[in-house]
């Protein structure tokens, strides 16, 4: 049996129209914080729809850093690893990258390569730091370093990644966080606050 064909102007709902009530109807999406309770979610979601986000933002980190080239941010990141990581081995490239979507790939990317040298294999480590973060706080821009650097020593997302995370930076948990809802508030189409 055939349908029986819609006139053009018979007042039923286009697909478009659907996605668009939908989308009015559900709240705000936190990709970022799906992992976090229902509850502060909510409490997100509050403080964007109500606007509070940037000002509580900018209260709480008034300016962004100062490392703003990539010898400045190897430099930065390489006396962090000094400090806590002395054996670690030595950091071949850190730089911004403004091919790292923050989506996919977070906020930053280590990576490990073997290189053979003679007859033994030395390990090559990267860290590239989304671009997105040269006009930060420089909280933020400690957190995403302390991350990579942890994956120096640790490659999994574990229990003994996030101690030697707290090691190096004592407030990492809450520094995530905040990452996280500003990133939420970019996500609202709001332009960025640092730059």
């Amino acid at each position: 049996m055939k349908p029986i064909p819609t006139p053009k102007y018979s007042g039923s709902i286009s697909a478009q129209l659907r996605k668009d009530k939908a989308a009015a109807a559900s709240p705000l999406a936190l990709p970022y914080l799906a992992s976090y309770a229902p509850s502060l979610q909510q409490k997100v979601r509050d403080w964007l729809q109500a606007g509070k986000a940037a000002e509580w933002l900018l209260r709480k980190y008034p300016q962004a850093h100062a490392v703003r080239t990539d010898k400045a941010l190897y430099d930065y990141v390489d006396a962090l690893k000094a400090q806590y990581l002395r054996n670690a081995g030595q950091l071949h490239r850190v730089a911004y990258d403004s091919r790292i979507h923050v989506v996919r790939n977070a906020l930053g990317l280590h990576t490990r390569r073997a290189i053979a040298h003679g007859g033994k294999l030395n390990a090559r480590h990267e860290i590239h730091v989304a671009a997105m973060f040269k006009q930060a706080p420089d909280d933020f821009l400690r957190m995403i370093c302390v991350h990579e650097l942890a994956h120096i020593r640790v490659m999994d997302h574990d229990k003994a990644f996030y101690q030697l995370c707290t090691h190096m930076e004592p407030d990492y948990h809450q520094l995530e966080f905040d990452v996280r809802f500003y990133l939420s508030y970019l996500d609202t189409g709001a332009e960025p606050l640092w730059g």
